[in-house]
């Protein structure tokens, strides 16, 4: 079975055309803020950066990491500093819903800082951009130390986006993937493989995957958890091009109880498979059965 190529999902793809358009046209480090609690999270904060409409940035941030924040209903002034320079914000919260205006002031240290480390050249909206990903020249350091050394400043801002950490490096490599290259990084990320997804799906019998089947297993939404409820159906050797085409094709742990109800307790994998690809069903077994010439 042909594996899925892993892509960038269509945020990333706006989050990347974003600093694009931002590098070809005029710069001003200024513009309109809003910002919303995350409900997953109360603990942070949504804030999205406005300088157009094409100039848009968005990011999650600790409220702990901005200086005199309130979300308390009425006017506010408060900070974000970064190594790269500090946001502004001036504007109004009311239910928790904040919006106004804000202004960049860029730091002169991060420049030269950056320049000892072979980056002359950053230009204003590539230090904005490295600010509101919290990129540091610690981490461009410490990323360097693990062998990714010169990342353009595409790939630094990448880093910061997607959470390219030297901490994710390093627990990628521990959990069996040493080597990846920075776009593999990347993809892990974007994917949502960590090292604790690694060693799950060790612990379900998927160990030492290929780092593109691993990466196939997250794109096509495959858990640990998945795997562990066809186990527990009796599939006990499925081999990986067989729990993807599971996935792809909606075989379920509910679609393999349903034919196993409609008189199929021997059903293979490949079996519901194909069943699933021609939109066979239980109802359409029953629906067959109910049609089907009744013998004299």
């Amino acid at each position: 079975m042909r594996l899925m190529s892993s892509r960038l999902p269509l945020v990333a793809l706006l989050l990347m055309a974003t600093s694009a358009i931002a590098a070809s046209s005029t710069f001003e480090p200024r513009g309109t803020w809003s910002a919303s609690p995350k409900s997953s999270d109360p603990s942070t904060l949504n804030v999205q950066l406005r300088q157009g409409p094409h100039r848009n940035m968005g990011f999650t941030e600790p409220r702990a990491s901005f200086q005199g924040l309130s979300t308390t209903d009425g006017a506010t002034t408060f900070t974000l500093p970064r190594e790269a320079g500090t946001f502004r914000f001036e504007g109004q919260f009311q239910d928790g819903q904040g919006a106004g205006h804000y202004r960049f002031d860029a730091s002169n240290d991060f420049l030269k800082k950056m320049a000892t480390l072979g980056y002359s050249d950053i230009t204003p909206e590539v230090q904005f951009q490295l600010a509101a990903t919290h990129v540091t020249t610690a981490r461009i350091q410490a990323l360097a130390a693990l062998g990714y050394k010169q990342l353009s400043t595409e790939e630094l801002i990448q880093s910061g986006i997607f959470d390219v950490t030297p901490e994710y490096v390093r627990g990628m490599s521990d959990a069996g993937y040493p080597g990846l290259s920075f776009k593999e990084l990347v993809e892990s990320r974007i994917h949502r493989v960590t090292p604790q997804r690694v060693k799950e799906f060790s612990g379900v019998g998927f160990a030492k995957l290929p780092w593109n089947q691993l990466t196939a297993m997250s794109i096509h939404g495959v858990t640990p958890d998945f795997v562990k409820q066809m186990r527990e159906l009796g599939f006990k050797d499925l081999t990986q091009e067989q729990i993807l085409a599971f996935r792809i094709h909606g075989v379920t742990p509910e679609f393999v109880k349903q034919m196993r109800e409609a008189g199929y307790p021997n059903v293979t994998p490949d079996e519901l498979v194909a069943l699933r690809i021609h939109g066979i069903d239980h109802v359409f077994i029953r629906d067959m059965s109910g049609a089907a010439p009744k013998k004299k």
